[in-house]
């Protein structure tokens, strides 16, 4: 009986070096997301204090954009702010922002002292639109293409190296994209008996 208190502690302890091994060979940031090429929820939000305007489905189609979940309260954010704005800089993708669970004004007011990187952001206080995107926390940021598709999803702040490695090639590769012929194979065959002078019905 002693002997198997003796080994307890042990077996405890080891048991928990194996679970902390396991989960530092694991990605944090690579949270597999169920919108993952499907498209974004459909949802309607105000605009923060000193905008008129908020955001939207509508808001994704026809564009690729990356839609960043951020809060003046969040410490991660503020990490993650100074990137945000040199991707503004930059001019290579439209920055949508959801304020989550804030208090009246204090987005405003953290953007005011930090920069505002974004084309426009909704006001999310009651959370619901972020758990209908299946945000777990702050930040994470969704990279929607020009069919408002979710094509990833990133967890934890955006780094420099995260945004040049992996975020912008990204993006790239969807620019590069043969969108979707309009009208699909009936445009086509309205094309033909154009061409035809034909009486298509």
């Amino acid at each position: 009986m002693s002997r198997a208190i003796f080994l307890l502690p042990l077996s405890l302890f080891v048991f928990v070096a194996i679970y902390f091994m396991i989960g530092l060979r694991h990605d944090p940031s690579a949270i597999p997301s169920m919108l993952i090429d499907k498209p974004a929820p459909e949802f309607s939000l105000p605009p923060i204090e000193g905008r008129e305007i908020g955001l939207a489905t509508e808001d994704f189609a026809g564009e690729i954009v990356l839609l960043n979940v951020f809060g003046s309260w969040c410490v991660s954010c503020k990490i993650e702010h100074p990137v945000l704005m040199e991707i503004k800089s930059e001019g290579f993708v439209p920055l949508l922002g959801l304020d989550w669970k804030d208090k009246p004004g204090a987005g405003a007011e953290w953007l005011a002292r930090l920069g505002d990187p974004y084309a426009r952001i909704g006001d999310d206080a009651d959370g619901r639109v972020a758990i209908d995107f299946g945000v777990t926390g702050a930040p994470e940021t969704f990279l929607i293409d020009a069919n408002g598709r979710v094509r990833y999803k990133q967890v934890g702040p955006i780094t420099i190296e995260i945004w040049r490695d992996k975020l912008k090639p990204m993006i790239e590769e969807l620019k590069n994209e043969t969108p979707p012929a309009i009208g699909g194979d009936d445009a086509g065959a309205s094309a033909d008996c154009a061409d035809a002078a034909g009486d298509c019905r």
